[in-house]
């Protein structure tokens, strides 16, 4: 297939670029396009990405778009994890999933994790009154304890909190050399190692008819063939559960730096009866503020997009970043403003179909049932609502501090941590 004319200039290398600019390096790009697509190269790869509705539906139709081999191995060691549901497409990748939804899709399921996230919260924190607390590592402990409560994990205070540890760790070295990666690596390997031993031991007793719980249906989980899955590829299927609830950590330091900035919301989100408000500003924070910069696969054949070719193999990404930041999809896009996801406000119904959500991208697009869109959607939004209220109730006061987001950091997050000091005698409202 040939390349389309005068594409050569646009196929310089933009490895060097991406480590440089982080999350503004493929928006900055896109604004010299016309249509809104860039071709370059990264790590040497032809590579095309795409923003936008329809970038969204041509990116999740594997008859376009793959993700078998388009996942290097340096993100696959600390991130995903060898043999992962996200390196699979088709039938393979649609039993695998089906796993995953009904764990993580599942009305009550989620509403009980959030209790048990409100709970840990109301745990940690009278403990903290009068003492500075990083919010980042507090809220991962918090939400390691929590998602170990409600999958069945039997681990200790000890092994939670360095499951709190690893799990930041693998995300936090993913997308980066150096030390940060050496770190996610071993963090990985240790916590596939312990995974694998608790399946192991699940294992041993005989199969219930009824899976009560996340770990016993990883455990048991059977793949097309009627085959128990390995206890490797188990162990990570488990942790791609566990980290991504973790990871909310993220979002709950900005949800922090948001109601500093703009503590009206505080009132707002203390007077909220029913929880409206506080799923939209959970919504809010993930469109705002920068979390996963792109998605990637890999181009299935031979194809055209916008009147280009893509060759088959081509390395495709959807920018993510970029298209929740996009001003023909969000008005004011750099403004934080949480109305914009109240359904009672623009009379519109709940849910991932919502007018509303449906150009939100923050964790990919697509159909999450039968795509390769995030399944833990649900958990995440429920958990960082429910951090997002009881940060609202708490009374603490924000030392001075750096609280910067570096772009140029993948992920980033406000390079304190956020920091705050629970007030020592201070009633909760």
């Amino acid at each position: 297939m040939t390349p389309s004319k005068n594409s050569a200039t646009r196929w310089s290398d933009g490895t060097l670029g991406l480590l440089t600019h982080g999350y503004a390096w493929l928006p900055n790009r896109m604004r010299g396009t016309i249509d809104g697509t860039v071709r370059t190269r990264l790590l040497g790869r032809p590579t095309i990405a795409l923003r936008g509705p329809e970038a969204v539906a041509f990116f999740y139709d594997e008859k376009h778009v793959v993700r078998a081999g388009a996942l290097p191995d340096p993100v696959l060691d600390t991130l995903f994890g060898q043999g992962a549901v996200h390196t699979l497409d088709g039938d393979r990748h649609r039993i695998r999933k089906a796993m995953f939804v009904t764990l993580l899709q599942d009305g009550t399921g989620v509403a009980t994790l959030g209790g048990h996230v409100s709970w840990r919260w109301r745990e940690a924190m009278p403990r903290r009154r009068g003492d500075s607390v990083v919010l980042f590592d507090e809220a991962a402990g918090v939400l390691a304890q929590a998602v170990c409560d409600w999958a069945g994990v039997p681990l200790s205070d000890a092994g939670v909190a360095r499951l709190a540890r690893d799990c930041t760790a693998m995300v936090d070295g993913f997308a980066t050399p150096g030390p940060r990666h050496l770190r996610a690596r071993q963090a990985r390997r240790r916590q596939e190692v312990a995974m694998a031993a608790l399946i192991t031991e699940i294992r041993r007793a005989p199969e219930a008819e009824t899976k009560q719980t996340a770990l016993e249906t990883v455990a048991w989980h059977r793949e097309a063939g009627g085959n128990l899955l390995d206890v490797h590829t188990a162990a990570v299927e488990l942790l791609n559960i566990i980290r991504p609830t973790v990871a909310v950590a993220w979002f709950a330091a900005f949800a922090a730096h948001a109601l500093h900035r703009w503590p009206h919301h505080r009132n707002l989100l203390r007077s909220d009866p029913d929880d409206t408000y506080a799923t939209a500003f959970a919504h809010e924070v993930r469109r705002f503020y920068p979390f996963a910069p792109f998605v990637s696969g890999l181009a299935a054949q031979d194809l055209t997009w916008r009147g280009e070719d893509v060759a088959k193999d081509t390395l495709v990404l959807l920018d993510l970043y970029g298209q929740n930041h996009d001003a023909t999809l969000f008005e004011h896009p750099y403004r934080f403003d949480p109305d914009r996801f109240d359904p009672q406000r623009f009379s519109v119904p709940e849910g991932p179909d919502s007018p509303l959500l449906v150009h939100l991208v923050p964790q990919g697009g697509g159909d999450p049932t039968s795509g390769h869109r995030c399944p833990g959607e649900d958990i995440t939004v429920t958990a960082l609502a429910t951090i997002a209220g009881e940060l609202a109730r708490m009374e603490y006061d924000v030392p001075a501090q750096d609280l910067t987001i570096p772009l140029s950091r993948m992920p980033t997050r406000p390079r304190s941590g956020f920091e705050l000091r629970p007030s020592p005698d201070a009633p909760r409202k």
